[in-house]
């Protein structure tokens, strides 16, 4: 069964930022890159489109043999620790959107791709991924992969029998708002018994601190999670439950795949790359679906990046394939092939991201995911936000799905990030 790209986001939040490519300093550096026309590129399953990467073979097969090495399991781990131990490094490899901050602060171990040329390709990507992928010195690790705008994922035939608004436009205009978007909620569950808007409250928690421009550590390495940009998105995930618009499932369970193709759960908030989750998790639900707007501004979720590990022989040439197949052209594929939104705006006009979507009723979803993803709000993404969020999405989950009370686990949260600040070294 394939890991889908939730799946694998939720994966990759399983290691913490403390030890992040921790002994990456230390060791005798032993020569592993390419040798001769031998060139490696690591990356997981639906991180890059398979026809670009056969794409790439057959335009660099006279002057490279280019070896492209798909990696099970947890990559994040499988990566650092082949780092750590300086053998067998690829000599390209892929760096997951959610793991970038906590690579940056050892970016001497990956070429700066500005000294190979990167800065004349920055006006041709969203500006605010281009600048994910660089450290606090300036030095350049990660060149843009794609990225993840989340939307309004919903049933259409629900709505309408829920007397909501319907068409895409309309739920983008009319359910604008949180107080509107929650209020659909309570309307859907009186007018249609058994069912709810979200499956759980972690998804309003984490979109609404995920639409805004701070996270959960600053700069200057202060904890920042107790500030009322977290407090707000924790009272909202709060409301959600207290106005029973959430259920009590759990995301990927059978109950729950089961609920949504019956109509039980009838919209959710997901990224361009949950099209594909949809599709291959809820395959009788065809037809049903629309895309529209988020409530209040757009979020990204996801979204990666490719590197050159300093053990790469050829930099030069291997930052000339990267920077072909992350292409505006090549982009639009790894859409149609992976459901990687691009990075690249000059994508969106291209006749592979205009086509109508069956699934999704013959709407062009890029009409949705386009737009959103040159709207979303530039944060500091620290290497220690994944360690210092995660208590405060495991309590906020408590809340949600074990009715635990909202001020015990609020407080149980800043407990949890009292200790792990303190062994991080960061500031509370």
């Amino acid at each position: 069964m394939r890991l889908s790209r939730r799946g694998l986001l939720r994966a990759g939040l399983a290691g913490t930022a403390a030890t992040a490519l921790g002994g990456l300093a230390s060791g005798c550096a032993v020569p592993t890159g390419s040798t001769g026309r031998n060139m490696v590129l690591w990356y997981w399953d639906g991180g890059l489109g398979d026809s670009v990467i056969d794409k790439a073979k057959a335009r660099y097969d006279s002057t490279v043999d280019l070896k492209a090495v798909k990696i099970g399991g947890y990559y994040r781990s499988k990566l650092i620790t082949t780092m750590a131990g300086r053998a067998h490094i690829p000599d390209i490899a892929g760096l997951k959107g959610e793991d970038m901050a906590s690579y940056l602060p050892n970016a001497d171990q990956f070429v700066d791709l500005r000294t190979l040329g990167a800065e004349k390709y920055r006006s041709q990507y969203l500006s605010w991924k281009w600048d994910q992928g660089i450290a606090d010195d300036g030095s350049m690790v990660g060149f843009p992969i794609d990225c993840g705008p989340v939307a309004h994922f919903y049933q259409y035939e629900v709505f309408r029998k829920a007397g909501l608004p319907y068409e895409p436009a309309e739920v983008s205009r009319e359910l604008d708002t949180w107080e509107k978007y929650f209020a659909a909620g309570e309307q859907l569950r009186k007018r249609i018994p058994g069912t709810s808007l979200l499956t759980d409250v972690n998804s309003v928690f984490e979109n609404v601190v995920q639409q805004g421009s701070k996270r959960y550590v600053d700069k200057d390495r202060n904890f920042i999670g107790d500030q009322e940009h977290v407090r707000a998105a924790w009272a909202l995930a709060v409301e959600a439950k207290r106005r029973r618009i959430v259920s009590n499932l759990v995301t990927g369970t059978p109950d729950q795949i089961s609920a949504v193709d019956s109509g039980k759960l009838p919209s959710q908030l997901g990224a361009s790359w949950a099209t594909y989750d949809i599709k291959n998790g809820n395959p009788k639900t065809k037809g049903k679906w629309r895309i529209a707007d988020m409530p209040v501004r757009p979020s990204n979720n996801g979204g990666s990046f490719l590197s050159i590990t300093k053990e790469c022989r050829e930099p030069e040439r291997a930052f000339e394939i990267i920077a072909w197949m992350l292409n505006a052209a090549n982009q639009a594929s790894g859409y149609v092939d992976a459901g990687l939104f691009p990075s690249t705006p000059a994508s969106y006009g291209l006749q592979q991201l205009r086509e109508p979507d069956p699934f999704f009723g013959g709407q062009v979803t890029t009409d949705v995911f386009g737009p959103a993803a040159q709207k979303i709000v530039v944060a500091y993404n620290s290497p220690f936000d994944v360690a210092l969020g995660q208590p405060i999405k495991d309590e906020i989950k408590n809340v949600g799905v074990l009715g635990k009370d909202p001020e015990k686990a609020w407080s149980d949260a800043m407990s949890k990030c009292r200790r792990i600040a303190k062994h991080l070294g960061v500031s509370y």
